[in-house]
């Protein structure tokens, strides 16, 4: 497969494409319903509610921390996850606005 030539793409389509390809697994869906039941956890906490072994989650976590979708601060020895509303706003309008012009060009669209 060849490399992806992203110097094509706006910042925004980089931005999305990134945050959809990290939520585009069930686990992280998972995880990201979790932290919204629990509104903060604890790595261990969500080991506890996932059908996974430590290390899988630890990946999963580290695939969302990077696309901006959690954000962690240290607490002793555990670090403690939660939402990044700024990536979930930045999504939900995203959506906001593909509906948006699906909606007005509707008389337009086979």
């Amino acid at each position: 497969m060849g490399t992806t030539k992203t110097e094509h793409y706006t910042e925004l389509q980089l931005q999305m494409a990134a945050v959809l390809k990290a939520l585009g697994h069930p686990a992280r869906m998972a995880i990201v319903e979790h932290l919204l039941k629990v509104n903060a956890c604890i790595c261990g906490d969500i080991v506890e509610e996932l059908p996974l072994s430590q290390a899988s989650v630890s990946v999963h976590l580290k695939e969302l921390k990077q696309a901006g979708i959690i954000v962690g601060t240290i607490e002793g020895n555990a670090i403690c996850y939660c939402l990044s509303a700024d990536a979930i706003s930045s999504l939900v309008a995203y959506f906001q606005s593909v509906s948006l012009t699906i909606n007005q060009n509707r008389s337009n669209c086979c």
